[in-house]
């Protein structure tokens, strides 16, 4: 039997994937991914955290390379502490988007990711941060989330499910954001067009990969686009059925250092 292609670019998803629920990082994911770096492979986060959210992580790796942050909308060298390119989202057209969801299904509650290695995550008031470790700041009114550039609006709704209100947000948005589900409780707004797949492309070029040697981790319905691209797409036991549905195969879940087995066996 023919053994497993080994893959020489990994992209590992944050939350749900190489997280655990209390945001910290496994031993066994720790020595994967040294030992798939010491074979020669290059390790790529490609989150939906912006970039000052991923910084405390990269450094306790000890990563000075690239990150795709922002779902898709910024490429972050860690090294240098700088984007090497980003994407931001239209203000207006943010507002005119809110206002066709809050049309659709009334009041929503919203946050804002600012662009910028030291932009910072915003919440209107009712808003509650679906991971509480992360820094927020909360302003006075929605008006105050449009202060500066921003790279995407995060939404929740008090009634909605998070697939409903996703679904919603697809249907009344059209081109004026691309609409996504990372995370629970997390329903976002982003540039249109920009996803993972865009950000994980751009990040393999300026590394002189191709898609071909790519093995993607995820969890989410964010992650389908980078599924789509990467060669080959294994998704965590506790990943959302849409993304099941496209994954190459799943694998054991975040809470056991799933994607560590897998790296074992296909990386080299």
């Amino acid at each position: 039997m023919a053994a497993p292609p080994a893959y020489t670019l990994i992209a590992t998803d944050l939350d749900g994937t190489l997280l655990r629920g209390d945001d910290t990082l496994s031993d066994r994911s720790r020595v994967a991914l040294a030992r798939a770096v010491e074979a020669g492979a290059r390790h790529l986060v490609v989150t939906g955290r912006p970039a000052p959210r991923v910084r405390p992580l990269l450094d306790d790796l000890g990563g000075t390379g690239l990150a795709v942050c922002g779902q898709g909308a910024q490429l972050y060298d860690a090294g240098a502490n700088r984007l090497l390119w980003s994407v931001t989202l239209d203000r207006e057209l943010a507002e005119t988007a809110l206002g066709k969801i809050e049309a659709e299904v009334g009041q929503v509650f919203a946050a804002v990711d600012q662009d910028g290695v030291d932009g910072l995550t915003l919440i209107e008031p009712g808003y509650l941060m679906p991971h509480p470790t992360l820094p927020a700041v909360r302003v006075r009114r929605r008006e105050d989330l449009w202060c500066e550039p921003i790279s995407k609006v995060l939404l929740r709704h008090h009634a909605l499910s998070d697939d409903e209100l996703a679904r919603t947000a697809r249907g009344v948005v059209g081109s004026l954001a691309t609409v996504t589900m990372s995370g629970p409780g997390t329903v976002e707004l982003q540039p249109c067009g920009i996803t993972k797949a865009t950000g994980l492309a751009l990040a393999a070029e300026h590394l002189g990969l191709g898609r071909e040697q790519a093995l993607a981790f995820g969890d989410m319905p964010n992650d389908i686009p980078m599924f789509q691209w990467a060669a080959h797409g294994v998704a965590m036991a506790n990943a959302h059925p849409e993304l099941k549905a496209v994954a190459d195969e799943v694998t054991l879940s975040n809470e056991v250092a799933g994607h560590a087995g897998q790296q074992e066996r296909r990386v080299g």
